[in-house]
């Protein structure tokens, strides 16, 4: 019997990082651990320097088609013919119209539906004129939450038997630090010794400014309060977001620290005395369990699949209401056991998310779906 031929779509890698990227990485690296008999093609952007391909089943296979291009999925499918692929995992959701014989997408969430006045005009362009079709075309879809398969249900009437749910792993990198190791590491960058910390890109659904003015209001009562650091990448409308840093006259107590070198995240997460992520809406909210997996305490709040993925490991906000941010702050900063309670639970609770069984999902589904 020929060795299946499987695709996956990593050209994402090189235009940018953050959660999808991550998610495409770590679950090659997995499945390299996890199936030795399947030949994988891991599709790159052709001026890629870096190689994603960890085993000697893995192959490295370049592409001309730019990601989000409004031609992307007819050039695509021109460049896959020759490879003759038996499924094609597209991590980035919008699959090419024939690159294999079977397509599989991964949705992460659905923010743009559920907020498209957080889009620039060409990225809504972009997704919502794909989605629709991309949940038909597929053959298998991968939601990283139930509560975004049970969107992907309702908002696009797709039957629940073609959604398959695996939750997203941890990197072992991030784990609790001793402090020599903290300093060492964040020295370089001049941070403040302890801090209140915010990690993710800098865009409108993760709601900075509502941050901004929670923790403007926690200075009128706690003028000694920990500086804030808010560590991510520019993404969409950054400049708008971070505005309110000089308007509210935080500029001595707010650190942008703009692409957090990856290796520097468990550090960063280690040094903080919490994390706040006030997001409107999130898919999966990894930042979270990996502040936890550093024995970081979480403040986040109650939208989107935050309280399937923080269950009751973290304090719980209103985004809405910077007052709400600002009481949830001030509640872990000042409750000494409902911290100590809130790490210790918190770090048990991060330990059971792993790349592996991620992987050990996605291969079962692989491989249905090549035989159906």
């Amino acid at each position: 019997m020929n060795m299946p031929k499987i695709g996956i779509d990593a050209r994402l890698l090189y235009y940018r990082k953050g959660g999808i990227s991550e998610y495409t990485r770590q679950l090659i690296l997995a499945l390299a651990e996890l199936d030795t008999t399947s030949d994988y093609a891991i599709l790159h952007n052709f001026r890629d320097a870096e190689s994603y391909v960890p085993a000697a089943n893995f192959r490295r296979v370049n592409l001309f088609t730019p990601c989000h291009h409004r031609l992307e999925r007819t050039s695509l499918s021109v460049e896959l013919a020759c490879h003759r692929l038996d499924v094609l995992h597209s991590p980035d959701f919008i699959p090419p119209r024939r690159g294999a014989r079977r397509h599989i997408i991964t949705i992460h969430d659905l923010h743009f539906l559920h907020y498209p006045q957080f889009q620039t005009a060409e990225s809504l362009r972009y997704y919502r004129d794909q989605i629709r079709w991309a949940v038909r075309h597929a053959d298998h879809i991968f939601a990283q939450t139930e509560t975004t398969k049970r969107e992907i249900v309702e908002m696009l009437d797709v039957p629940p038997e073609k959604i398959t749910v695996h939750l997203l792993g941890v990197n072992p990198k991030f784990r609790v630090l001793p402090e020599s190791e903290i300093q060492a590491t964040l020295a370089p960058y001049h941070l403040p010794t302890q801090y209140l910390l915010f990690v993710s890109t800098i865009e409108p659904r993760k709601n900075i400014p509502g941050l901004l003015r929670a923790y403007a209001q926690l200075r009128t009562t706690h003028p000694d309060v920990l500086p804030l650091v808010i560590g991510g990448q520019r993404g969409w409308f950054a400049d708008q977001e971070l505005a309110p840093i000089a308007e509210l006259g935080l500029t001595e107590h707010v650190r942008l620290f703009e692409d957090v070198p990856f290796g520097v995240l468990p550090a960063l997460y280690n040094g903080a005395r919490l994390l706040v992520m006030p997001s409107f809406y999130e898919g999966f909210g990894m930042p979270a369990i990996e502040a936890m997996a550093c024995g970081t305490p979480v403040v986040v709040t109650e939208r989107g699949a935050l309280p399937e993925v923080v269950g009751e490991h973290g304090v719980y906000v209103n985004p809405d209401e910077p007052e709400s941010i600002m009481q949830g702050i001030t509640r872990l900063l000042e409750d000494t056991a409902l911290y100590d309670r809130l790490r210790e639970s918190g770090l048990r609770h991060a330990a059971t998310f792993s790349w592996r069984r991620t992987a050990e999902i996605a291969l079962d589904v692989y491989r249905k779906i090549i035989e159906s």
